[in-house]
């Protein structure tokens, strides 16, 4: 390792893999100190604990998991492709990324107000892409929406009803199927017409 940068950025990436094996609160820090063959002061010099590691790891995760749903994004024409998309990429990062999902339990969010800070900054991201996608629909005729944001709040809260089940699903037909009969109700309703 050449600077401080580097080390710090080492000892992330391999905490990052420690933590997705044993989690938080089984993580210490001689094991996270071991995977980068270092004393565990050198860990300390950088991080004060753990938690502050944990942290870095999701922040790093966060980061990942949103270029990844934009870059998804840019590929899809439709609105209702984007919205498709977004789903279909927010699961398979989850299933990827097991810190950030992991973090978003509800154990971790009510007992560490740094992981509560993180999701709701995450939230509150979620809610500007999907009111982004909504209000490109509405400009291009696509849609019509009488109320973008509470649609879009509707859309992720959705969502996170099915993340567990979702997440857990490994046949990627099935959950786009779970997926498009979802969306047909958000597009088409229940009504017939």
């Amino acid at each position: 390792m050449s600077t401080a940068k580097d080390l710090r950025k080492h000892i992330i990436d391999n905490a990052q893999e420690v933590f997705s094996r044993f989690g938080l609160k089984k993580t210490t820090m001689d094991e996270i100190a071991s995977t980068i063959n270092k004393a565990k002061s050198s860990v300390y010099y950088y991080f004060k604990s753990k938690e502050e590691i944990y942290e870095a790891v999701i922040e790093k995760e966060a980061t990942i998991f949103r270029n990844e749903i934009l870059e998804a994004l840019k590929k899809a024409e439709t609105p209702r492709d984007k919205i498709k998309t977004y789903i279909l990429t927010r699961m398979a990062l989850f299933q990827n990324l097991a810190n950030f999902y992991t973090a978003f339990q509800k154990e971790y969010i009510e007992n560490y107000t740094f992981i509560h800070n993180i999701r709701q900054k995450y939230d509150n991201e979620e809610i500007q892409m999907i009111i982004g996608i909504l209000q490109e629909g509405v400009q291009s005729h696509h849609l019509v929406v009488k109320d973008v944001n509470l649609t879009a709040l509707a859309i992720i809260t959705a969502m996170k009803g099915f993340e567990y089940t979702w997440a857990l699903e490994k046949e990627t037909f099935k959950l786009e199927g779970d997926i498009d009969v979802l969306l047909d109700i958000l597009f088409y309703g229940l009504i017939q017409r």
